[in-house]
């Protein structure tokens, strides 16, 4: 059983925990840096991203994580996908730069603009994660403006994408967590098998 790590300091990390559990994975919270040791990989949940950089920096934790994600996979959803970015706007702040991708924060709109809909993912998440369209849950949700060459898409709404990976890490501006359906979470932890599987 993949143990992975949920980052604990905001955002709705239970929920995450929860759905790693569904598809046989063992969650374990993480706040502090010694915390990660025991991770095989990690979630960065939705939250404010620049609440969360700050409680990071407070934890000693961004250097950690930009550590972590250099070896390990991370998933990030929402403000997770902000924080592995390698350019943020809207404003521009720091970031793991992790993913060669450019999100722009609140791009939808203010909260009354968040919305759940259903989408019709790319033909390679269908063959990696199963068929069907997808519900997806946007709150205050960032937009990917770019995507590096490396980056594969899984699932757009509106022309742009929401649900990608590049190299070991994945990212969604949408909240997976909120879903009954766990093929986003059991997508990741197949990433994190294979990934271990080439290591060994």
């Amino acid at each position: 059983m993949r143990i992975v790590g949920v980052l604990a300091l905001q955002g709705d990390f239970e929920a995450h925990a929860r759905a790693l559990e569904q598809v046989g994975a063992r969650p374990v919270l993480v706040r502090k840096a010694a915390e990660l040791d025991a991770a095989e990989a990690l979630v960065i949940p939705g939250g404010e991203s620049t609440t969360m950089l700050r409680l990071l920096e407070d934890e000693g934790l961004f250097e950690a994580l930009r550590a972590f994600g250099r070896e390990r996979p991370i998933f990030g959803t929402c403000a997770g996908a902000i924080l592995l970015a390698t350019e943020v706007t809207n404003p521009t702040q720091s970031s793991l730069g992790l993913m060669d991708i450019a999100v722009e924060r609140n791009a939808y709109g203010r909260q009354i603009e968040s919305r759940i809909v259903r989408l019709a993912p790319e033909p390679e998440f269908a063959r990696e994660a199963g068929d069907g369209a997808l519900e997806a849950v946007f709150i205050r949700a960032p937009i990917i403006r770019r995507t590096g060459p490396g980056v594969r898409v899984y699932a757009r709404y509106l022309g742009d994408p929401v649900l990608v990976a590049h190299g070991r890490h994945m990212a969604a501006t949408f909240h997976p967590e909120l879903s009954s359906d766990r093929r986003v979470h059991r997508l990741f932890l197949e990433r994190i098998e294979a990934g271990n599987a080439r290591a060994g």
